[in-house]
């Protein structure tokens, strides 16, 4: 994947925005006593940064200018630690944006701060846009207010799961109920602030946005085969086992009700392909439809080719192909 075209271009913007990013976090935490570590050697990587990538090759095609791309990769990473901080939080784990001499025993603290200086890296970065009359202060405010909208509608319905849910929700029912919010509109999020400071051709974007929402449901329907049991364990909605609970196959109903009362093996994901396989079938097939129409929609003509290896990176990524 690293060596299609324009993915060699897109990296060096990449890293201009991520060295923005930590510059600026290091900055903001020397001001409160913290010392920020260097990012690991493989920070900037291709692996790390898919989805930046994506985010990326969306805006070179939308017509961002690359002095704004670069910018924007920046707010990328922004919202990328937001997110993570907020997701460490509510799933009481701690998948590191930041590392700082906070004590390591201090996860949920070191998740509040992730979020609170990415939160003020993008303000930041922004007003040094703004200084350098790239952007005006009007354009600061609309673009920290709309960096807000999406994040908080996907985050309502993450807290909507906090105590556990009792129903489960039929599969299409699911998507647009659940899934719609938890990540089809956080895929648009990168492009809330590039939409308030630019100008862009609005058949084209509409077309990118659909491919990233369809994107982003297609990679929650893999999470949901990957986390089926901790979605179980915590009561959380979850795409595979709705398929199993609506679906028609009595064995896997049957099972499935042993998970949920406690009666069946503890972790299910090891072993998906023989103990729900028509179902992790379906959902898997789903999940590609979603994805090869999502990418399909943002990769231009002569770009379609990398459909295919992008979907095949993506099962890797999420840890699915045990399974499928």
């Amino acid at each position: 994947m690293e060596k299609f075209p324009p993915v060699k271009a897109l990296m060096a913007e990449l890293k201009r925005g991520l060295e923005t990013y930590w510059r600026t976090a290091e900055s903001i935490l020397q001001v409160g006593g913290v010392s920020l570590n260097a990012p690991a050697t493989d920070y900037d990587s291709f692996h790390r940064n898919f989805f930046s990538l994506l985010f990326l090759y969306s805006y070179k095609r939308g017509g961002i200018p690359q002095s704004l791309r670069i910018l924007c990769a920046a707010t990328i990473q922004c919202l990328r630690g937001m997110v993570t901080g907020c997701d460490n939080l509510l799933d009481d784990e701690y998948k590191m944006t930041l590392d700082t001499d906070i004590p390591e025993t201090g996860t949920r603290f070191r998740s509040v701060m992730d979020i609170m200086v990415s939160d003020r890296v993008l303000f930041q970065i922004l007003m040094d846009a703004c200084q350098r009359h790239e952007i005006d202060i009007r354009q600061v405010k609309s673009a920290m207010a709309a960096s807000m909208k999406t994040m908080t509608q996907s985050g309502v319905q993450e807290a909507s799961e906090e105590k556990g849910v009792t129903a489960v929700l039929a599969p299409d029912e699911l998507l647009q109920k659940v899934h719609h919010y938890k990540t089809g509109i956080l895929f648009q999020c990168p492009w809330d602030i590039p939409l308030v400071l630019g100008r862009f051709d609005t058949e084209t974007v509409q077309q990118i946005l659909d491919g990233l929402y369809k994107i982003g449901i297609g990679c929650q329907i893999l999470d949901d085969i990957a986390d089926v049991s901790s979605d179980l364990e915590r009561k959380k909605h979850n795409y595979l086992v709705s398929l199993i609970y609506h679906g028609r196959n009595a064995d896997e109903k049957k099972l499935l009700q042993k998970f949920i009362t406690g009666n069946g093996p503890h972790d299910v994901s090891r072993n998906l392909s023989t103990v729900f396989n028509e179902s992790v079938q379906q959902a898997t097939e789903t999940s590609h439809r979603f994805l090869e129409a999502g990418l399909g929609n943002l990769f231009s003509t002569e770009h379609q080719f990398m459909i295919m290896p992008s979907i095949h990176f993506l099962k890797n990524r999420i840890g699915i192909n045990h399974a499928v």
